[in-house]
């Protein structure tokens, strides 16, 4: 699905280098008003309150318009002198209109991208991160038109300005789309994109363990775009203020903890599945963390042309800052012989399972505090959908293989995982079980444990969880022959 990229991928479908309203709304709670406030303090103060229908969009004026173009060129000289990223070329701009911005976005979907979506949709809601009846790509469509406060278009190299955007919120955008147009001068953003575009579940091969491996670069690869423009439109509204992204943490963090919160305008992302939110998030909030943590411990060289030439490839390095500057690479995960095993399915979708995707799926079904406790255990994952050959009716089958730091967090996560079953089925009974198999529902995973293997039956056939040792196996709606070949393949010493 992320096939479209690791489980939760947003970027083949949401076109990059978009800010979008949630993100670019906090950057004008932070800007501060200087003629009222002395140097080194901010105002809260947000935009006059705008009408939300489309039809009552406030539009800025052909003066407004001619002010706003005449100061791209002075935040573009920010935007390099803050991140070092050199001005090798004049950036075009115009002018966009609401409906001008849903074509363009809409034309760039073709179908291909629809076939991805669809996928990554059916696995998502067989994962429970979706509800059955939703409509994935209705969704998407609203939220554009919602969202979207202004974006670059690399095929072009040009910046769209919106003109229904409050004129207070123009400069901070802009100063996130300049990012864009910098690094695109830097690295050439349309082919530096392309290095994620591989879909293992259109590939006719098997994936190999570094496929799996590099299944997140589009993810990552996004996140690294998305922080740095993010944290040079912070870096914009903070600097008359005195202050700097790298010198207020507290204000950084609490800005992040806000996108998650959204507005009272923006109905489509709160009314959102927490995946929804979450994956649509991912780039500002932990992009931005990663990249201010990298200018704070290695200097803005590292942090922005530094890793543009050496983008990291695994959401673990976007959310765990640390693991990426010490170089760390986790270990390729061993794959089953998925062509023999599966001789009896056809391949619907296949890819890998990342710490980001493992983080949403705890948060889901036990909490966020769980989820912040138990992701940075994760040391790799990846995942299997198929459907019988000749039965169009039956349900996905699913094969999901996660492994894990030691074997308490796997039997950490294998409890939350078979905690999952009573939310996702509407009826998930435990086989041959004497006592309840899972150690306790609590916030302290140490008291939270589900070992060896449990095997419940539900509406959509068996499900098997097993935990051994460091790796956690999970077999969905499989029949039991093949369960047991890739029981055996998965466990192999």
């Amino acid at each position: 699905m992320h096939s479209e990229k690791g489980l939760f991928t947003r970027g083949h479908w949401l076109p990059i280098l978009l800010v979008m309203a949630f993100s670019c709304a906090l950057a004008q709670d932070q800007k501060p008003n200087s003629s009222q406030q002395p140097s080194g303090t901010l105002e809260q103060t947000k935009p006059a309150p705008q009408q939300s229908s489309e039809e009552g969009d406030v539009k800025i004026t052909p003066r407004q318009a001619e002010e706003l173009f005449h100061s791209v060129d002075e935040i573009l000289e920010f935007d390099s002198k803050q991140t070092g990223l050199a001005i090798k070329r004049e950036v075009k701009r115009k002018l966009t209109s609401r409906d001008e911005v849903v074509s363009y976005l809409t034309k760039h979907v073709n179908d291909e991208d629809t076939q991805r979506l669809r996928r990554s949709e059916l696995v998502l809601k067989k994962f429970g991160l979706l509800p059955r009846d939703f409509d994935l790509q209705t969704f998407l469509v609203a939220l554009l038109r919602e969202e979207v406060a202004g974006y670059y278009d690399p095929k072009t190299r040009t910046v769209n300005l919106l003109d229904w955007v409050p004129m207070a919120e123009q400069e901070p955008v802009m100063a996130h789309e300049l990012t864009h147009a910098l690094q695109d001068q830097a690295v050439g953003l349309q082919k530096w994109m392309k290095k994620g575009d591989k879909d293992l579940g259109e590939i006719k091969k098997d994936p190999t363990p570094a496929d799996i491996e590099n299944d997140e670069i589009d993810n990552t690869r996004e996140a690294v775009l998305e922080g740095q423009a993010q944290a040079m439109m912070i870096q914009y509204a903070l600097a008359p203020a005195g202050r700097s992204i790298t010198s207020s943490p507290d204000l950084v963090n609490a800005m992040v903890d806000e996108t998650l919160t959204g507005t009272s305008s923006t109905k489509v992302f709160n009314s959102a599945p927490i995946f929804l939110q979450e994956s649509l998030t991912f780039p500002y909030s932990y992009g931005m963390q990663f990249v201010i943590q990298l200018m704070q411990k290695q200097g803005k060289e590292k942090a922005f042309e530094g890793v543009l030439k050496n983008p990291p490839h695994t959401t673990r390095q976007i959310m765990q800052p640390e693991t990426y500057m010490a170089g760390e690479r986790v270990e390729p995960m061993r794959l089953p012989d998925f062509k023999h095993d599966f001789k009896d399915y056809q391949k619907f979708d296949i890819g890998a399972m990342g710490e980001f995707d493992v983080a949403v799926l705890v948060e889901q079904y036990a909490g966020k505090s769980a989820s912040k406790k138990l992701y940075p255990g994760w040391r790799g994952g990846y995942y299997y959908a198929a459907k019988p050959k000749g039965d169009a009716a039956a349900p996905i089958g699913l094969l999901y293989v996660s492994r894990w730091s030691d074997e308490d967090q796997a039997a950490a996560f294998a409890a939350i995982y078979a905690e999952s079953l009573k939310q996702r089925y509407k009826s998930a009974d435990e086989q041959g079980a004497q006592q309840p198999s899972i150690t306790a529902e609590t916030e302290d995973l140490a008291a939270r444990a589900l070992k060896g293997r449990h095997t419940w039956k539900t509406e959509e056939g068996t499900v098997v969880v097993e935990e051994q040792g460091d790796t956690v196996f999970v077999s969905e709606s499989l029949d039991a022959a093949t369960t047991a070949q890739l029981e055996k393949e998965v466990f192999a010493k």
